[in-house]
């Protein structure tokens, strides 16, 4: 399976808020990742509107030629957006507002019947949805109970351990046990150039989301070159 890249452009949003001008601009962005090698888009549409705004997502949907992976709480304001502008995929994240950035997964199955009918009205508009949790058994049992078609693994933990062989082998049971199941599995946060070759190299995963950490390097390499050595780390760790 090749591995495909998302990148997230939400932190050059963030940047271009700082001073409330209209640069760097996030859709160039999306832009030059594709060029890239990028092979779809992220972007997170925060209730406060911190980084991406509502015109950031209407401007990605009208000039993206790859897809768009939509990041929204579940509440009935995002669920609005999204059904307006039909993006390839929403990936349903938790969400609180005093949170720096997304802290953890979200708990599927203790917000089951919360969660239930976002993912069936989203399904039913032809949008591919995605429930972003942590890599345990609980969640995956509560996302096919959803019928959910993918899962994000949080892979936060595993950045953080310094990528730890133990929550190596966590990810991958769980893109394991969710395969198995018919749930096609993706991984994000916190992965970089230094610890993106193990998860990479999990087979069942087929996609990667990584943001901060590229528009990070994108300062001393530049975008393209920051996303085209995180593409060649992802190939050489997924040989064909």
């Amino acid at each position: 399976m090749t591995l495909r890249l998302g990148v997230n452009i939400d932190h050059v949003a963030t940047i271009r808020n700082a001073r409330g001008v209209g640069y760097p601009d996030p859709v160039r962005a999306a832009l030059i990742a594709v060029d890239a090698g990028a092979d779809g888009i992220t972007a997170h549409l925060r209730e406060d509107r911190r980084h991406i705004t509502d015109d950031d997502i209407e401007r990605l949907m009208a000039t993206l030629t790859v897809p768009l992976n939509l990041e929204m709480a579940a509440t009935e304001e995002m669920l609005g957006i999204a059904l307006r502008h039909r993006p390839h995929a929403v990936c349903l994240v938790p969400e609180r507002r005093e949170e720096v950035t997304t802290e953890g997964g979200l708990d599927v199955a203790g917000q089951f019947d919360h969660l239930a009918p976002f993912v069936a009205r989203l399904g039913e508009a032809g949008i591919r949805v995605s429930l972003f949790i942590e890599p345990s058994a609980r969640q995956i049992d509560a996302a096919i109970r959803l019928k959910a078609p993918v899962v994000e693994f949080h892979t936060g933990r595993y950045a953080d351990l310094g990528a730890d062989p133990d929550e190596v082998r966590r990810v991958s049971d769980a893109a394991a046990l969710a395969s198995k199941n018919g749930i096609e599995s993706h991984a994000g946060h916190g992965l970089t150039f230094a610890n993106v070759a193990p998860i990479a190299a999990i087979p069942q995963l087929a996609e990667l989301n990584i943001g901060h950490f590229l528009i990070g390097e994108a300062i001393f390499t530049g975008l393209a070159a920051s996303i085209g050595r995180m593409r060649a780390l992802m190939d050489a760790a997924r040989p064909a």
